[in-house]
């Protein structure tokens, strides 16, 4: 017999007064939540970021000249922004491309195959974005910092 035919269905707990300090602390988000305020902030933080992305590829390609100037921005600093500064700023702006476009495929492939949307594969696949960016972002961010 199920829960709901025997009338002995678990009660869920009920909040009508959050108190921000005792239970938001406690409560865990699961994958698929994370995945998709993740997806909303590392969208944010792109945007925010686009200026620097555009002078990065101006500074780059616009000549010989330029471009040292580009490679000593991330070695040596620029004015008083030390050059690890630069580096980290960047490998947040890597993390925020590969989430939001792991997690767009994501959300796209959810839209588009009717078998993905279940429980099941929403936590599946929000794990998946979830170690697959950070995995990405470490093999990118080490190769950034110059460890290989």
């Amino acid at each position: 017999m199920t829960e709901l035919a025997s009338g002995l269905k678990k009660k869920r707990p009920e909040f009508r007064n959050i108190n921000a300090f005792k239970d938001l602390t406690t409560y865990r988000l699961p994958a698929p939540g994370w995945v998709s305020i993740l997806h909303r902030i590392s969208g944010v933080l792109m945007f925010v970021l686009l200026p620097l992305v555009f002078w990065m590829f101006d500074t780059s390609v616009s000549s010989e000249l330029s471009f040292m100037r580009f490679k000593a921005a991330f070695e040596g600093g620029l004015g008083f922004v030390p050059g690890w500064f630069f580096k980290l700023v960047v490998l947040g702006l890597i993390w925020a491309y590969l989430h939001h476009f792991i997690a767009g495929v994501r959300h796209v492939w959810m839209d588009v195959s009717h078998k993905a949307v279940s429980k099941s594969f929403g936590g599946k696949s929000a794990k998946f974005v979830l170690v697959s960016s950070i995995v990405l972002t470490v093999l990118l961010g080490a190769k950034l910092f110059g460890l290989y």
